[in-house]
């Protein structure tokens, strides 16, 4: 057998296997933070930068510290400043998604503990990739002041 003929089924297997790659996204957090309260308050937001590197779509999310975890979007309605819950959020390929107040965040209602700045918040993400499996991930922010600037180092998590 000639040596050229050799080579070929080894690149036809491997061209195999980048065409049945799994199309699960990696997604990079950055920089997550929780927004601080007071004893009485049961809401507050999180926000965080989100990297995917394949089309998927945050779908959902979760967190011990409360009760009820969704994703909201805030946007200008005319002259009125509007809030409501989306079932998802597009996470294109290489694009950043930016979760910050004013726009889309995490909604964490129901809290069962005042968010106290220099404490960690536990985050559970859920992931739709683009062949429609879930994966998860997680994360740990860090609350910051009543003001919410965010005063906390960047955190890198990867799922």
């Amino acid at each position: 057998m000639r040596p050229s003929s050799l080579c070929f089924p080894t690149l036809a297997l491997a061209s195999g296997m980048l065409l049945t790659a799994p199309a699960w996204a990696e997604v990079k957090v950055d920089g997550p933070w929780v927004r601080g309260t007071t004893a009485s308050q049961k809401t507050t937001g999180a926000f965080m930068t989100l990297i995917s590197s394949g089309d998927a779509a945050l779908v959902a999310a979760s967190s011990p510290a409360a009760g009820i975890v969704e994703i909201h979007e805030m946007r200008m309605d005319g002259s009125a400043m509007r809030m409501r819950h989306v079932n998802e959020l597009a996470l294109p390929a290489g694009k950043r998604v930016d979760l910050k107040p004013g726009g889309y965040h995490i909604m964490l209602r129901e809290l069962r503990r005042q968010m106290q700045a220099g404490t960690k918040v536990p985050l559970l993400l859920r992931i739709r990739n683009r062949d429609g499996t879930l994966s998860e991930v997680a994360v740990t922010a860090e609350v910051t002041s009543l003001a919410g600037k965010k005063s906390a180092p960047s955190n890198h998590h990867h799922h």
